[in-house]
């Protein structure tokens, strides 16, 4: 087996053993490249059917062609879908440029609160109808109990402190200086009642590694990561006012993975285009301590 063979076998019995762990599962989805491969990911490793909600968080500052993409795969792909929006926050503008709030402060907001509500069923949350490609009020109120991400080691400072199974407390806090030992192919699934757990099957896999399984799989991603002819294209995705592109001729995944390998991406940050990264050093972390993404 090739290494792209042995990071997807390694992906597949996690999300396996994640289902196995946890009947109240569902599957965060961005909208962004590493999130999507996971969606793939899960199809393989369920025959082609997830057997748990893909969960969107909907900040209402995406750019369209995120949500545009979004009901266009979740009806081609018959993905069980659900997304929720911090509306009471964005009808009295709580958010960055609006509002005076920093960017951190309105992620918290828009993501991690939305997140948490949703979770726990406490908000309302709308459910993706694929035949009539409309919303619905999702009637479904239980809590979610376990929550799988497609976060990498390598994008970001705090992720590479996670775990593939990584234990929150009840309001999803998480305690970076107690976590499970994980060696040898071992990985503890079982933890005391109302512990949120969150499930990471991409922690490995580098952005060549997604770009180049893109690639094999043929999987269609958001058109922003290509340039469109102005030289430029989106690296890493996130809200309109703090996500920026990057300079930038690929057009095709073959030109980004030649980008990666021998161009200068290479040795710049894959996140330098996401503006709350910078905002204020060690306080992304302080967010994902609090129940961020």
């Amino acid at each position: 087996m090739d290494y792209l063979e042995n990071l997807e076998n390694k992906s597949i019995y996690l999300l396996r053993e994640a289902y196995h762990a946890s009947p109240q599962l569902a599957m965060l989805w961005s909208i962004g490249k590493d999130s999507t491969v996971l969606v793939k990911l899960a199809l393989k490793a369920f025959f082609g059917h997830i057997p748990f909600p893909l969960i969107h968080i909907d900040t209402g500052f995406k750019i369209p062609e995120m949500i545009q993409y979004r009901d266009k795969l979740a009806a081609e792909w018959n993905l069980s879908l659900i997304y929720g929006k911090n509306q009471q926050a964005l009808d009295q503008k709580q958010t960055f440029p609006d509002g005076n709030i920093s960017r951190l402060q309105c992620c918290k907001k828009l993501k991690s609160e939305t997140l948490e509500e949703i979770l726990t069923g406490k908000s309302t949350r709308y459910r993706f109808n694929p035949e009539t490609k409309q919303y619905e009020i999702d009637q479904n109120r239980e809590p979610y109990q376990a929550l799988i991400l497609g976060i990498r080691a390598d994008e970001e400072a705090s992720r590479s402190k996670e775990r593939y199974f990584s234990p929150r407390g009840i309001e999803n806090e998480w305690n970076i200086e107690n976590q499970p030992t994980e060696l040898w192919g071992y990985y503890q699934i079982h933890f005391p009642p109302k512990t949120h757990l969150r499930v990471h099957p991409l922690l490995d896999w580098t952005e060549l590694d997604v770009w180049r399984y893109i690639q094999k799989e043929k999987i269609p991603v958001i058109s922003l990561y290509f340039d469109q002819g102005n030289q430029q294209r989106y690296r890493s995705l996130g809200c309109a006012p703090c996500t920026f592109p990057i300079s930038s001729t690929a057009r095709t995944v073959e030109e980004i993975i030649e980008e990666l390998s021998v161009g200068n991406l290479s040795k710049i940050a894959e996140r330098s285009g996401r503006a709350q990264d910078t905002e204020d050093r060690g306080t992304l972390e302080k967010l994902r301590r609090e129940g961020y993404m």
